[in-house]
């Protein structure tokens, strides 16, 4: 996973300098912030969306598992450009997902609020 993000996040930097109408990735920076927060909620209410779908499905139906990984990607991949959008960069995100590993989560957030 550590090279697959890597790639992204070198194809993701390339894209800003890429023509915004033969790249959707050039087109959503060229669009700035809001377009992409709008994105991101939009990606975030269809993952929402399929995960209620599969757990009123007494049944677990495969497609709709199915439509669950593809709406979790999207939204990975949404996150990942408005990261990028911003500068922040992979080292950053694995450094405080690491500070996190052997923390609870309790405790994890009671630190965020004294920050």
């Amino acid at each position: 996973m550590d090279k697959l993000l890597e790639k992204l996040f070198f194809i993701l930097q390339n894209r800003k300098h890429s023509d915004h109408k033969s790249s959707y990735v050039s087109s959503l920076y060229n669009n700035g912030i809001k377009k992409l927060l709008k994105k991101l909620n939009e990606e975030t209410n269809e993952l929402i969306i399929a995960i209620q779908k599969y757990k009123e499905n007494k049944c677990f139906d495969k497609l709709l598992r199915y439509e669950i990984i593809k709406e979790t990607a999207d939204l990975c991949f949404h996150i990942l450009i408005c990261i990028s959008f911003l500068e922040i960069g992979k080292p950053e995100i694995v450094e405080e997902l690491s500070k996190r590993l052997n923390i609870s989560g309790f405790e994890e957030k009671n630190n965020r609020l004294n920050i």
